[in-house]
């Protein structure tokens, strides 16, 4: 592979990791009571406040417009692989049972974990209309 593919191949993981975690944080602000519910049915908080959806909202929002413009890409990078790491290991009994119900549309945060270890493991290679720093610092 040459090192023209694997800067646009970073580029189009990184720009449909941003498409996919966008829509979660403008969901926080336009439907906050759905994640009051994700977070009673998956954290166990059973009274989350729908102001802590617009708090949550906007850490994210943040991290989505970091992760876009390829800046501070071990934190930003790093802070989508933890927290979709963890939200996709909380959803392991769904997906070792794909075929009840619609849990088959658990498996789709699989490959989105995939992606985000790869990106995060080559966010060195990364520079591809990136703000962040061209050298190994970032």
């Amino acid at each position: 592979m040459t090192n023209t593919n694997l800067k646009l191949s970073l580029f189009a993981i990184r720009l449909s990791l941003v498409f996919f975690f966008a829509i979660w944080a403008i969901e926080k602000f336009i439907k906050p009571e759905v994640t009051v519910a994700i977070w009673k049915a998956f954290y166990l908080v059973e009274n989350l406040p729908l102001e802590a959806s617009y708090a949550i909202g906007l850490v994210q929002s943040i991290a989505v417009l970091c992760l876009l413009l390829g800046i501070a890409k071990f934190w930003s990078y790093g802070f989508f692989l933890v927290i979709h790491g963890v939200g996709t290991l909380l959803t392991y009994e769904r997906l070792l049972d794909p075929y009840t119900g619609s849990n088959h549309l658990f498996a789709a945060a699989v490959p989105v974990l995939g992606a985000l270890l790869a990106l995060f493991l080559l966010r060195h290679e990364d520079t591809l209309f990136t703000l962040g720093k061209k050298s190994n610092a970032s």
